[in-house]
This record gives structure tokens, sequence and C-alpha cells, in this order.
């Protein structure tokens, strides 16, 4: 691994301090790109305007006449976390709005039965719901045949997305819809492109709520509070793991706000107790690594009806049995990657003798379960820093994929290339620069594996093929105090805008495994003794070492002390 420095423009990172930021907060954001204090200004009214996400206005307009004349509205929800909490954003959302009771459902695909998206056989499933609209949430931007079924069913279609639109040849196809709304169709001018799926229904309400104001609806004046959803937005938006930018970042901070303050939904209060985390002291970690988890186990192994039933549910009862259902779900889930990538590894070994990867990786195992292959994809690529794709034998017949990415290799760009030059052998394919999905039949496997590696071999330098960890440089020893740690925890941290890591050369004291698989350190850092843990390494370190690290608050017995975790130490 190679470390680097960001950069850190100094006269911003004076500035910033100059205004009353912390000397070490300064620090970090103007590596960052802040350059204000301004910029750090989280509050609602600086959220950019529904007015500027194409469609929103039209789609306000449109709900806004369904509410008012009582028009059964179905949500079509997707079944990962962001999908499931923009379902409930959008369900709770049009209630508070005015909907009326018995006009509002949901449906979400079965990932194994339905596949992804708003397909013929998702429109058959909302039909059952007898509904006069469908609501797309998360999903729907390239469901050219599912939206023509419906309309063929003489159903009306809003699609609210944020994914990529399908693509023929070079020309950009969308589904004909009565209105979308998708910061990432043609021609939308807003200026926060990495909304995820949950922020974009919870623009489309900010619109509603707009339009209804403006035609009197609500006589009284007190409007419905759309910020008691921003708990559900923020836990979709960072589970999701979109960019955090400006814009994101302040709907994800208002979010931890509400809940430090103890103002959040029943559901998510259970998900924090399943989790064993405070919601007193909730950060961006937990939504990505203790919430988020829970909720998708729902979708990869079970139903996610289960993870939207909690995140709907007002009775605290109910939630907790949710959230302990979803624990357990994510317990399976967890043995059930395990057991894969011991699989997978296994066949990496007998693969590649050497040692040394290909430029990229496409493995299938007919024992792999299909709800998993995206986790177990990520691991891979971050073990081997390579573009993973991992297959499954879907029910019915087929083989289904998902890959991840590394920087420098558009995932989705490259199945498209896969797919000009070999037409037969990718059904369907869709995703994003880091991460994609693609469906083929077994037979066309081999092929696949190839193509995909010959593009990797023509896209990716050698130097691209090494890892690299940006850190944020050496920490004055005067930061090694619990006080700045909190300080950290509560900033808002994420895709984009990554959480601070550390890098110094430091003595190894003394070293030993712990808990079967974790290396525990003592380091002697600037002539101080430190504390230091490297989860899931067992090699052991040479005496001196170059470490990558961020800090964390080691707490027992009402104790608290800083800790060193190691993210990886230099070649």
């Amino acid at each position: 691994m190679k470390i680097i420095l960001r950069e850190c423009p100094p006269r911003a990172a004076w500035a910033l301090e100059q205004a009353g930021v912390h000397p070490l907060l300064a620090r970090l954001y103007a590596a960052r790109g802040i350059a204000s204090k301004d910029e750090l200004d989280d509050s609602l009214a600086r959220l950019l305007p529904p007015t500027e996400l194409r469609g929103a206005t039209e789609a306000a307009r449109f709900l806004a006449d369904a509410i008012q004349q009582g028009r059964r509205l179905c949500v079509v929800a997707d079944y990962d976390c962001d999908g499931a909490t923009a379902c409930a954003v959008a369900l709770r959302g049009l209630r508070l709005l005015g909907a009326r009771p018995g006009t509002l459902s949901y449906v979400v695909p079965d990932r194994a039965v339905h596949g992804y998206g708003l397909s013929p056989a998702v429109v058959e499933l909302a039909r059952q719901q007898r509904p006069d609209v469908l609501v797309t949430v998360d999903n729907g931007i390239a469901s050219i045949e599912g939206v023509a079924a419906a309309r063929a069913h003489g159903l009306d279609v809003i699609i609210t997305d944020h994914h990529l639109p399908a693509m023929v040849g070079e020309r950009v196809v969308l589904p004909e819809a009565n209105v979308i709304v998708n910061p990432s169709q043609p021609g939308c001018g807003f200026a926060s492109k990495s909304l995820a799926g949950v922020g974009v229904m919870f623009y489309v309400l900010l619109a509603v709520r707009a339009e209804l104001r403006a035609r009197g609806a609500f006589a009284d004046g007190a409007q419905p509070r759309l910020d008691a959803l921003l708990d559900l937005v923020a836990l979709g938006t960072v589970a999701d793991v979109v960019k955090l930018d400006a814009n994101n970042r302040r709907l994800v901070a208002q979010g931890l706000k509400r809940i430090r303050a103890g103002r959040m939904h029943a559901g998510i209060a259970a998900l924090f107790a399943a989790a064993r985390r405070d919601p007193a002291r909730a950060t961006a970690f937990d939504f990505g690594f203790a919430l988020g988890p829970r909720i998708n186990a729902a979708g990869r192994l079970a139903d996610m009806t289960l993870g939207i039933e909690c995140l709907l549910t007002d009775d605290p009862q109910r939630a907790a049995e949710l959230a302990q259902t979803l624990d357990a779900i994510n317990r399976e889930r967890r043995d059930v990657e395990a057991g894969m990538r011991e699989q997978a590894e296994a066949m990496l070994e007998r693969l590649m003798p050497a040692g040394e990867p290909p430029a990229a990786l496409a493995i299938f195992d007919p024992d792999f379960h299909e709800g998993v292959v995206g986790i177990v994809a990520s691991r891979l690529k971050d073990q081997l820093h390579r573009p993973t794709f991992v297959f499954a034998l879907g029910q019915d017949g087929l083989l289904k994929g998902s890959g991840r990415s590394i920087p420098g290799f558009h995932l989705r760009d490259a199945l498209d290339l896969v797919s000009k030059r070999h037409p037969q052998v990718l059904k369907k394919f869709g995703g994003h620069a880091m991460a994609a999905g693609a469906t083929l039949a077994e037979e066309h496997f081999p092929t696949f594996e190839r193509a995909f590696q010959e593009v990797a071999d023509e896209w990716l330098e050698p130097h691209q093929l090494h890892r690299t960890l940006a850190t944020d440089g050496p920490l004055e020893p005067q930061w090694f105090v619990p006080e700045v740690v909190q300080v950290l925890e509560q900033q808002v941290w994420g895709q984009a805008f990554e959480a601070p890591v550390f890098s110094d050369e430091v003595e190894i004291v003394s070293q030993r495994i712990v808990g079967e698989r974790h290396l525990k350190l003592t380091v002697r850092h600037a002539g101080m003794l430190r504390e230091a843990i490297w989860f899931g390494r067992s090699e052991p370190l040479p005496p001196r070492a170059l470490l990558a690290y961020r800090l964390s608050l080691d707490e027992f017995n009402g104790n608290r002390r800083v800790q060193m975790v190691v993210e990886g130490v230099a070649d």
C-alpha cells in the first residue's frame, strides 16, 4: 500500500481557523475543499430549492391533484436501504400532506423473483393494490417495459430515481412516464447530482407541500413539518454511499441532530437498540455500518417488507420486534457472506498460483447466494484492489452478478464495451462508475470473464492497480484526547468527504492476536505509548512502520481512552 497525504491549502485552513473553526477541523475541512465557514452551515435554509430539480414542480402538481381527488397511490420501492427509507418517506410524507386513509399502499420486488426495478411482473404485483398511480422510489429510470405495461393498464406513473438512464448505443432512452424526477436525467440542472433515492423523494414532497400551500390547502397556516422525515433521509443517504456533497451533508446533519435529540421514528430507535448503539451519540458511521446493513439484510436474504414495516410503524414494541428480526437476518447474512468469501478466496488461490491477480476479476460458483454477491464483490475488491464481479445462479437459471470497482475504472462503461464487443453475452446490465449489476447465461460466463479482463487490461495502468490510501498526515500529540475524538465523531463524514485518517511512523512496542483475527498493538508515537488495533489482520508488523489510522474511543468500566484503529501500513 502507498500512503499519500491529502493536499491542504494553508490559506483556506487559516481562514477557517480565524473564523472560529477548531484548528484540527479547519485543517481537515480545507483538505476536503471547504474554503469558508459559510460552507459549513448545515441549516435547512441552505438546502437547494426543489424548483431547481427537473420534474419536481410537475410531479408536485400531479400528486397534489391526486391527493385532493382521493386517487389511490402505490409506491414501488427497491430492496435496499435507500429504497426502503425512500418508501417510508414517501408514505409518511404523503400522509402528512393529506392523502386520505386507504389511498396509500406499497410494493417491493423480491430480489430473486422479480429482479430490480419496475418490471412488468412488478406492475402486476402492484395492480393487486388497485392503484390509480404508481410512484417509484429509487428505481424506474431504466424501466422502459415496466412503465409501458403500467400505462397500458391505464395507470399513471411518477418516477423518482437517481440512477443513470438506459442507453441504446449513444442515445439516452427514457420511459414514457407521466413525470420523471431524477437529477441524473438529461437537461436537469440541479446542482447536487448525488441525491440518493430517498433524497429525491424528500425533494418531491417539499415541492408537493409548496404546491398545496399555494392552493390554500393549509387554511390554518400550520403546514406539515416534513423535517420530521430527516432521520430516514439521513439513513438512506449514507447507506447508499452516495457522494456527500454540501447538500447531502446538510440532509444528513439535520437527520443526525434530530436523532441525537431523541426525535426519531420508532423504527430508527429500535435499530439503534438492536445494534447496541447510543442514538444520543449517533454518527454517519452508525448509518453505514450498523443500521443500514440490518435493513439491507432483509432485501438480501428475506423480504424487504420487514425493513419497510420497521420504518413505518409508530408502535415502539412492534418496531423492537422487527428490529430484532432484522438483526437476526443480518447475523445470518454475515455467516453466508463469510462462507462465500472463503469459497471465493479458495477459487482465487487456484486461479492465481503465482499470487498476482489479473487486472479484473469475475468469479462464479453455483452455491453462491444471489443476495450477497454485491457484498462479497466489495470485500474482494477491497482486499485485492481490482474491479470485481461476483455471480450467483438465479431462480430463473441465469447468472446474476454484482460488481464493484476501483478509481479509474468506470464499471458501467466497461460493461457497455463488453456488450458492444460481444452482443449476445449480457442480457441486461446497469449501474454507476463504482458499482454495477449484470445478468447473463451460464454458458457465456467464460466469455464475459475474458472480455471483462481485456477491458481492464486496456484501461488500467499498472500504478492504478496498486492500492493508494489518502491520509491527513501526522496528528499532533495534543489532539489525542477524548474530547477531540468526540468532536470528530460529531461531524458528517462519508463518500467523497472521507472521515479523517492520519498517518505517522511509529515504533511497534508489542503486538498480539486478540479475538483470533485482530492485531492488538502498543506503539510509541511522538514519545508516547498508545494503544492500537488492526481489525481483520493477523500478520505481524515490523519494528517500525508508517501506519494509517483513525481515532476511536475505547470505553471500559466508565474509563475512556483514545485508540488508534489501523487502516493500513506503507509497503
